[in-house]
């Protein structure tokens, strides 16, 4: 499955949280991999905002795969006071959004309506 999530950093402390990412801990990249977290990508605006993009077998039992490490732990505690709701762990605030296009999806659709009319 895709997932596609936002969340929000504090404007102020958007050098910060790049900083943090341009060299996030080994194990915790390793962490997320064998949590099955796949093409995990993180986007940030000029406002903070921050676009996550995942895939991966379930998201929510790759988030409780990770929540069980002693790494995830740490991170989150680090990164929290870089975000907008720091009341709870980043990785807690995701608001997941709703996939309403995929171009790949809809071609293959529409390739497979195009064959079934030229052989009818």
């Amino acid at each position: 499955m895709r997932v596609c999530f936002r969340s929000s950093i504090k404007p102020a402390l958007i050098d910060e949280y790049k900083r943090r990412h341009a060299a996030v801990w080994p194990d915790m990249l390793r962490a997320l991999k064998e949590a099955g977290w796949n093409n995990y990508s993180l986007f940030l605006g000029t406002d903070g905002l921050l676009v996550g993009y995942v895939e991966c077998d379930d998201f929510d039992a790759a988030r409780a795969r990770m929540a069980l490490t002693d790494v995830n732990t740490r991170w989150q505690a680090e990164m929290a006071t870089l975000f907008e709701n720091s009341g709870q762990a980043p990785d807690e605030g995701f608001q997941v959004l709703e996939e309403v296009f995929n171009l790949d999806a809809q071609l293959g659709a529409a390739d497979t309506t195009a064959s079934r009319s030229a052989t009818s």
